[in-house]
C-alpha cells in the first residue's frame, strides 16, 4: 500500500544538511488522527530529542479537530515517537557525539499507521546556503541555455 504524505518540512532541507533518514511511528490520541487525515498539521520549527531513553517530538502543531468536543487534543503537545530501543540509543550516541540534530522531514500514513521521517542533520552555515543557491541558479541557467540551443 503506498504512503499518503500529509505534510512536508520544506525549510528543513534548506537550513540543514541531511546526513541520514529514519522512519518512526507517532503515538497519537483519537482526535489527532482525524486532524492528520484532514491534513491540519505543521512541522515548522519542530525537532526531536532523546530523553530518558524515549524519542520525543517537540513543536509539531496538529490543529484541533473541528468536530471534536471537550476531549480534543492540545495542538503543540510533546508526542512520543516509536522506534526500537537499539535505534534510539544509536541516535542518542550520534546526536551527543557530533552535534547533530533530529529534524522531522515529513509526516505520512503507511498501511494505516501515522509515521514521521526523521533526519539526522547538521545545521548549514550561511556560506553553505549561499553555495546551494548559486548551484541551483547555475543549473537553471544551464537548462535555459540548453533549451535555447535546441530551438
Amino acid at each position: 500500500m503506498p504512503e499518503k504524505v500529509i505534510t512536508v518540512n520544506r525549510k528543513a532541507r534548506h537550513e540543514y544538511m541531511i546526513i541520514e533518514t529514519f522512519e518512526a511511528g507517532i503515538e497519537l490520541t483519537g482526535t489527532e488522527v482525524k486532524s492528520l487525515r484532514a491534513g491540519k498539521t505543521n512541522l515548522q520549527d519542530s525537532y526531536a530529542r532523546v530523553e530518558n531513553s524515549e524519542l520525543l517530538l517537540y513543536n509539531m502543531h496538529i490543529s484541533p479537530y473541528t468536530q471534536g468536543n471537550r476531549f480534543n487534543h492540545e495542538p503543540k503537545r510533546i508526542r512520543r515517537l516509536l522506534m526500537h530501543r537499539s535505534e534510539i540509543m544509536r541516535l542518542l550516541g550520534k546526536v551527543r557525539e557530533k552535534g547533530f540534530s533530529l529534524i522531522p522531514l515529513k509526516v505520512y500514513f503507511k498501511n494505516g499507521w501515522a509515521k514521521v521521517e526523521l533526519a539526522l542533520a547538521r545545521g548549514k552555515k550561511l556560506y553553505d546556503r549561499r553555495e546551494d543557491m548559486a548551484e541551483r541558479d547555475a543549473k537553471r541557467e544551464m537548462e535555459r541555455a540548453r533549451k535555447e540551443s535546441n530551438r
